[in-house]
Formats: structure tokens, sequence, C-alpha cells
């Protein structure tokens, strides 16, 4: 469900400044409003390497679409130059934040 949300409010962006912004701002569109859509929550599942994939190929298929490419590397190598952290990078940064954020929770409670 996350993942249609996501295509959906990225092919909106792509659909009214797709070719008439640049890269770099409809990458900066993307980042802060599609991708919190693809990642609300996920902090606190449990996902598995191929959830986690799932996640990036998304992200993946976006920047080739962007870029007018199929060559992973070249999406990857776009990826570094626009600094746009694949799904799983920001996932588990976020997860570390929620656990330390619910263990000092929990030892106030228990003090």
């Amino acid at each position: 469900m996350a993942k249609r949300s996501l295509y959906r409010a990225a092919n909106s962006v792509f659909g009214k400044i797709g070719r008439f912004a640049s890269e770099k701002v409809v990458l900066k569109i993307i980042h802060s409003k599609c991708v919190p859509i693809l990642l609300y929550g996920l902090e606190a599942c449990p996902l598995n390497m191929a959830d986690l994939n799932s996640l990036d190929f998304v992200i993946n298929r976006y920047f080739m679409k962007l870029f007018k490419t199929s060559n992973l590397e070249i999406v990857r190598y776009c990826q570094a130059q626009f600094c746009f952290e694949s799904p799983s990078v920001i996932l588990a940064r976020r997860r570390t934040k929620f656990e330390a954020k619910f263990s000092n929770a929990l030892s106030n409670k228990y003090k």
C-alpha cells in the first residue's frame, strides 16, 4: 500500500513539474514529500532484507524514469551525486533513533 501511495505521489510530482524543473528540484520534492509516505511508521516494524530491497527498488525505478536509463550503476551514481539516500539507509537511521527513544522511555518509566 505504501509503495502504491509513493508511486501515485511521485508520478503526480513528475506529471506537474517533470521536465520544467531541474532534476535537483524534482528530487528534493520527492525526498521531502514522497519518501515520508513510503517510510511512514516502518521504523517500528520488523523488516527483512527482501522488504528493504523492495523499498529501495521503488526509488531506483523512479531514478530510472527521471534519468531515462535502466542501468543500475548510473542510478547509483546519480543517487550519490544528488546525495539521495536509499530508503533502507534512511530507515536504519530512523529505527536507531526510534529504539533509543523507546528504550529511554521504558527506563524512565521503571525508575
